[in-house]
């Protein structure tokens, strides 16, 4: 089997909410999506996506996801995409960097090795446990009460862990952390997530404010050192996010005893490929885990759903279904969440079919014939 063309889409994602707000102000209203179609010599299509949390979250914008694929792709023309090691090789060598641009590539390709083995992703990843993945619903910033009420209403619709958005004033995010504690049940989670909002000595008085609650706290700061400080001044349990960026990143952690739940963003670690890396090297150190993204639709919800399907349910702290979020669906099959879970597709690969007619025309394609969705 050989690649022989790449088509690149783009769709708006806009949000049901209308507006998600996070650390420092930073805010999306619609999100730039990025699909990636791989058509091989053998009939066979595979897809990808990748939903950058606009250009001021982490250094990966939706447009550089573009430019970068239309950089990388015509070197593959003629690979192999079941070879995944040698395809990630090869990307690292075409473009330094950048692993966001690569990763609905990799996506894409294991979708089409899933294909032609005809198993569903999780399997070749490493099985399947087969206890729903448990879902957090993102509570976006807002005043304490407003962000109470939306906890109380997602409560309602199955969800058990709560996100919620921080780093903004100390005064303001305890309040948020003490209203929305009170709105919880037994069984329930509940993260302080300030995306890197707060300086150090910030982190240090809410910390302290809230030490009678039980929250998790997650990725204070902007820098490792200063989140293991955080760390080393409370014993609130930890999560680091923005950081954990690579497997030398999680060993550091490790050795550290910096955290209790990493985040593994499928994006910032490349694709599938180097997350899976990710993910079992957490398994083998007994960290547990959130599996998501950055951000994205229904073929970023389905890659997520596979790689966590594989985490023992000890180690599954938690993940998320981006689909349910924003208005525009981009695919059939996708996972849909069941009070508050969501399982993987059993259909071959990643068990998803494009909504072409959602998609429109290719806004980039490495030839500009195509036989994978004529019907």
């Amino acid at each position: 089997m050989k690649i022989k063309r790449v088509r690149v889409y783009q769709v708006d994602l806009p949000l049901k909410e209308g507006r998600y707000s996070w650390s420092e102000g930073k805010s999306v209203d619609v999100f730039d999506s990025t699909i990636v179609e791989i058509e091989t010599d053998a009939g066979l299509c595979g897809y990808g996506e990748v939903c950058p949390l606009g250009p001021a979250y982490l250094p990966a914008y939706a447009r550089g996801v573009r430019t970068g694929i239309e950089t990388l792709a015509p070197s593959l023309i003629g690979d192999d995409p079941r070879q995944l090691l040698v395809i990630n090789d090869k990307m690292d060598r075409e473009l330094k960097g950048h692993p966001y641009v690569k990763s609905a590539i990799d996506m894409a390709c294991w979708d089409l090795l899933g294909q032609a083995a005809g198993l569903p992703v999780c399997e070749l990843l490493g099985g399947r446990f087969d206890e729903p993945v448990r879902l957090y619903r993102a509570i976006s910033q807002r005043p304490a009460e407003e962000m109470a009420q939306n906890v109380a209403e997602y409560r309602a619709e199955g969800y058990r862990r709560f996100q919620l958005k921080v780093g903004g004033h100390p005064d303001d995010d305890i309040d948020r952390i003490r209203a929305v504690s009170k709105m919880l049940q037994r069984g329930d989670k509940l993260i302080a997530d300030a995306n890197t909002g707060w300086s150090m000595h910030e982190a240090m008085r809410v910390v302290r404010a809230v030490s009678d609650i039980d929250v998790y706290i997650e990725q204070p700061c902007r820098s490792y050192q200063e989140c293991l400080s955080v760390r080393r001044n409370t014993a609130l349990p930890f999560v680091l996010d923005e950081v954990i960026d690579s497997a030398a990143a999680i060993l550091q952690g490790a050795s550290d005893h910096a955290m209790d739940v990493v985040n593994i963003k499928i994006s910032k670690f490349g694709g599938l490929t180097r997350a899976k890396q990710a993910r079992d090297l957490c398994v083998s150190l007994g960290i547990a885990m959130t599996l998501e993204d950055s951000w994205g639709g229904d073929i970023v919800t389905a890659a997520i759903s596979h790689l966590a399907q594989g985490i023992p349910p000890e180690l599954r702290f938690t993940s998320t279904d981006f689909n349910s979020y924003v208005t525009t669906s981009i695919a059939d099959g996708a996972p849909q969440r069941v009070d508050g879970t969501m399982s993987a597709s059993k259909s071959p690969g990643l068990g998803i079919q494009p909504k072409f007619d959602v998609l429109s025309d290719p806004v980039w394609s490495s030839e500009s014939s195509s036989t994978c969705n004529s019907d």
